[in-house]
């Protein structure tokens, strides 16, 4: 049951990201896009703090604490990512942004002495590869020249490690996470609330709005589940496991929009298959 639940965490959150690609697509833009991912994601989180009994919480100043910093992970996370590439191939920017989650899984083997046994370390490291792998891309070039995307990288696996790793802190601190989400959430709406300098046509903001509303939605769904995985298994398996959302992003890119995989990117679906039953052994 521990398994298909951070599956599950993994796959709605990927469908977030499917849905931030029939934005981008479609013409969207990235700015409506965030504006409305984490507008329905705060309501998401709201409302499931207000139903499990936990949003009187919100008086706690560890809750605010918390939510400060998960929130800054996660908007200025995506914020980062998104400048890096400007200035560098997604083949490159994508898997090492997604690295943070060996900073995930150091912490929680090493400080919080989470067990890990061989098999459960090779499945790791497959999922850790497949996650590499997904954002080859044939014909992109690898060749680095602008020395700002090498900081703009650095920063932003920092920033996602606060916001993937600081819910395994506050599950061990005993906090509930739904409120602290929601901290996090309605910060980065503020955030993303500030008008852009660079304007775009109704039609990309509205399709960027209502498409990141549906994103909001899973994003909402996937790290409530993560965070539920957390409270209940390893972070050092549930971190590897939720960083393969990016191949839901790949499948659906597939199915609709019938995109050629490389050799590489169709070794990446079958490592993550072999690496989460190698982990369920």
């Amino acid at each position: 049951m521990w398994l298909i639940t951070a599956i599950s965490s993994a796959v709605l959150f990927g469908l977030a990201g499917w849905w931030m690609k029939v934005s981008q697509m479609r013409g969207g833009s990235s700015k409506t896009l965030l504006l409305g991912l984490y507008a329905s994601g705060t309501l998401g989180f709201g409302v499931h703090a207000a139903l499990e009994g936990t949003f009187d919480r919100l008086s706690d100043p560890q809750i605010w604490v918390a939510g400060i910093i998960i929130g800054a992970g996660s908007a200025w996370g995506n914020a980062l990512f998104m400048k890096a590439l400007h200035f560098g191939p997604a083949s490159l920017t994508s898997p090492l942004t997604n690295m943070n989650i060996i900073l995930v899984i150091a912490m929680a083997t090493w400080w919080y002495k989470e067990p890990l046994s061989a098999s459960e370390a090779i499945g790791i490291s497959l999922l850790l590869l497949a996650v590499i792998f997904i954002a080859h891309k044939r014909k992109e070039p690898l060749t680095i020249t602008e020395k700002r995307w090498f900081l703009l990288v650095a920063t932003a696996i920092v920033m996602f490690a606060l916001r993937n790793g600081g819910l395994k802190v506050t599950e061990e601190l005993g906090l509930p996470s739904a409120p602290i989400l929601f901290i996090a959430y309605a910060l980065s709406l503020f955030w993303f609330l500030v008008p852009a300098k660079t304007a775009s046509s109704r039609s990309a903001e509205q399709t960027g709005l209502w498409l990141g509303i549906v994103a909001g939605l899973f994003s909402y769904g996937g790290l409530q589940l993560y965070a539920i995985v957390l409270a209940t298994g390893q972070a050092n398996l549930a971190a590897p496991i939720f960083a393969t959302n990016s191949l839901v992003v790949a499948a659906g890119a597939i199915f609709f929009y019938k995109e050629k995989l490389t050799l590489v990117q169709w070794t990446a679906f079958a490592f993550t298959i072999l690496g989460l039953i190698i982990i369920r052994l």
